[in-house]
């Protein structure tokens, strides 16, 4: 059975993604000349934006909550997935300390590093869930780390970056919910293994 702990802990990777994308939605529609499918979500936090406070409190949410949740996926789940989600949540406080207008560079560092964790996530479970028989979930946990870094190299590359950074994160943030609720509402393997998916 997960610990009281883990499922404590896995709250987070409900409470963060809720966080991020209800911040980046609702600053999106009270942000004026704002374009949520040609803007990046960074530019709602950028020094001097009307929407500054709120999107960088969803960062800050996010920064916190994800790697809780990462926490508890290293009690249930083999491998270094659980690596990566920490990660993408420190990269995610980093976006927030140095936001767009002040030092631009450091932030693009952080977000990169933020793209390549949230994506590498969901593939380096695909391998234990499957050697444990959870076929299902490996193969939705592929394609959802897949698209994930598809449209994130999109955004970075090509337009309309602000609807490809949207798609790819969402899909990573899927990923960390769907992961979280199954750690709530599965039944654990013995340690070494990961949780029972519910089908």
């Amino acid at each position: 059975m997960t610990s009281g702990r883990d499922r404590m802990l896995a709250v987070g990777g409900l409470v963060g993604p809720i966080a991020f994308v209800g911040a980046w939605i609702g600053c999106g529609f009270a942000a004026p000349h704002y374009s949520p499918v040609h803007d990046a979500i960074s530019q709602l936090a950028r020094l001097g934006a009307s929407t500054r406070v709120p999107m960088t409190l969803g960062f800050v949410v996010y920064g916190l909550a994800v790697p809780l949740y990462g926490w508890s996926l290293r009690s249930v789940l083999p491998g270094r997935a659980w690596v990566s989600v920490v990660l993408t949540g420190l990269a995610t406080l980093g976006v927030a300390a140095f936001p767009l207008g002040f030092r631009d560079a450091i932030h693009a560092a952080f977000a990169g590093l933020g793209y390549i964790t949230l994506a590498s996530a969901p593939l380096l479970a695909a391998g234990p869930l499957r050697a444990a028989g959870r076929t299902r979930a490996a193969n939705a946990s592929l394609v959802l780390g897949l698209g994930c870094a598809v449209c994130l190299v999109l955004s970075v590359t090509t337009g309309p970056s602000g609807l490809f950074q949207r798609a790819g994160l969402t899909m990573g943030d899927v990923w960390l919910g769907a992961g979280a609720a199954a750690v709530l509402t599965g039944v654990p393997a013995t340690p070494g293994r990961p949780w029972r998916i519910p089908t």
